[in-house]
């Protein structure tokens, strides 16, 4: 007969797995439809402008909404929220899958995107508030973001698949995994705090001043991230979207300050590891998103390989769903966060740096150790930045850090397709040549190995402040100097 503690534990991994379900839907989606692209643009005779729109639409919504998605996780409640917007996400990607026009696309995207800015940082902090710190939540960590990073690397596959039967596939696949997952979730998620009736979730009221002034910040950064694709056209309209996004944040900060239930407590902005994560967090995930994309140009448009044989020759990037939740937190306990995050930034370096010199009549012999390379960069990168998201910060605020490191991740990832984009077509010129396009290829392909060797020399001065914190700590106590050191501690 099992004991109480033991179905606890049981329940605790079956939510874990729903919620791992969860993150595995959010990457998969967004890396389905980029496969599907063009087989959408020939259907339904979109302009490539409106094409650009269907995936800056749900970076718009992602990016505009996350702040508020994961306070309002730690005000409404992780599960109420969690569930609310997983229905949202299911009904807004079937609405996808049957449009008709393009603009049903923008919309069922944009909400989509709204939709995972409120599931995400509520998904961590489930994970977070159901497994103590400690072994158990290092290794629940582990399989989310393995889920996570598996989303994202094998939805390539999957995009290619579904495609070759017809591009809706790519739209109703997920909302045939949603329903499945809110199925499961009904009865297996519950909120954590609810024994104490509240105990732990941040009491008064809802900053809606702040929440609509950071929510049009985020909206109007994200815009201008995005139109930076094309630097020439429109750059007056694209200045005015950064100039704009500014001023309201600034305006939400000053709002923050004054305000008696802020949306965003501005101390937790002090913490130097939280800023170091976010930062490594949107340079890894840009530089990946970057690269992604290069190669997915390289193998289709100049290698002419189909989209089901770009999925296959990808397929080995999906290797860390196996490797961070099972070698990623043994790796952990041993070494510590910092080391192994510090490891798999500086291999994903090499591996960008060894893919510059791409050439056309490259073998995919050539090509696959690199990628595996790179499988494994992502597993001993994601999962440690996704602890140490939480790391060191109140429970109460599990949802506010969550949607603090969702926000990094997509601003990072538009940050990097944007960049490599930008740097292609300047290098491209008016070329038409494989050659010009190789040589514009290789230049942009620097740009994912500047943002994951920059990842690592910031993730390199936090492990050397850690190193240093500690060392102070261990010094001898002197009576006369406590105050200085303590002090220069909390700096």
């Amino acid at each position: 007969m099992s004991t109480p503690a033991a179905r606890m534990d049981g329940r605790a991994w079956a939510s874990l797995l729903v919620l791992c379900g969860a993150v595995f839907l959010e990457g998969i989606d967004v890396a389905m439809l980029n496969v599907a692209l063009p087989s959408i643009r020939a259907d339904l005779g979109l302009s490539t402008g409106m094409l650009s729109g269907v995936i800056s639409a749900y970076v718009l919504g992602y990016g505009g909404f996350m702040l508020l998605g994961g306070r309002a996780a730690d005000l409404l409640g992780r599960r109420r929220v969690f569930l609310f917007w997983l229905v949202v996400f299911l009904a807004f990607s079937g609405l996808g899958g049957l449009a008709t026009e393009g603009w049903m696309l923008l919309l069922a995207r944009f909400v989509t995107g709204v939709a995972s800015a409120f599931m995400m940082p509520a998904g961590l902090a489930l994970v977070t508030a159901t497994f103590p710190a400690g072994p158990a939540r290092t290794k629940a960590l582990g399989v989310y973001a393995g889920t996570a990073a598996g989303g994202f690397t094998l939805g390539l596959v999957a995009g290619g698949l579904l495609t070759s039967i017809g591009w809706r596939w790519v739209f109703f696949a997920p909302v045939i995994m949603a329903a499945l997952i809110l199925i499961a979730a009904v009865p297996l998620i519950k909120e954590p705090d609810a024994p104490e009736a509240g105990a732990g979730r941040p009491r008064g009221g809802f900053d809606l001043v702040g929440a609509f002034s950071v929510t049009g910040a985020m909206l109007l950064l994200a815009y201008g991230v995005v139109r930076l694709e094309r630097p020439s056209h429109g750059a007056a309209l694209t200045a005015c979207a950064f100039a704009g996004g500014l001023v309201l944040l600034a305006a939400f900060v000053a709002i923050e300050r004054r305000a008696a239930s802020p949306l965003l407590r501005l101390g937790i902005l002090r913490s130097a590891a939280l800023v170091r994560t976010s930062l490594s967090a949107a340079l890894f995930i840009g530089a990946f998103a970057g690269f992604q994309f290069l190669m997915t140009l390289y193998l289709q448009e100049l290698r002419g390989w189909t989209t089901w044989e770009t999925g296959l020759a990808m397929l080995v990037l999906g290797v860390d769903t196996v490797l961070a939740p099972t070698l990623t937190p043994r790796l952990v306990d041993r070494f510590g966060n910092l080391r192994v995050l510090l490891g798999g930034l500086v291999l994903a370096a090499v591996a960008y740096g060894l893919f510059v010199p791409v050439g056309l009549d490259w073998a995919y012999t050539i090509m696959f150790p690199i990628m595996a390379l790179l499988s494994m960069a992502f597993a001993l990168a994601y999962g440690p930045l996704t602890m140490a998201a939480t790391d060191g910060v109140d429970e109460s605020e599990h949802g506010l850090a969550g949607g603090l490191f969702y926000t990094a991740i997509q601003f990072g990832t538009a940050l990097g397709l944007s960049t490599v984009t930008a740097v292609q077509v300047a290098a491209l010129g008016g070329g038409t040549s494989p050659d010009a396009g190789l040589d514009a290829l290789r230049t942009a392909l620097a740009v994912p190995f500047a943002a994951a060797l920059l990842a690592a020399v910031i993730t390199a001065f936090g492990l050397r402040a850690r190193a240093a914190a500690a060392h102070t700590a261990a010094r001898p106590a002197d009576p006369a100097q406590e105050p200085a050191e303590t002090a220069e501690t909390v700096a």
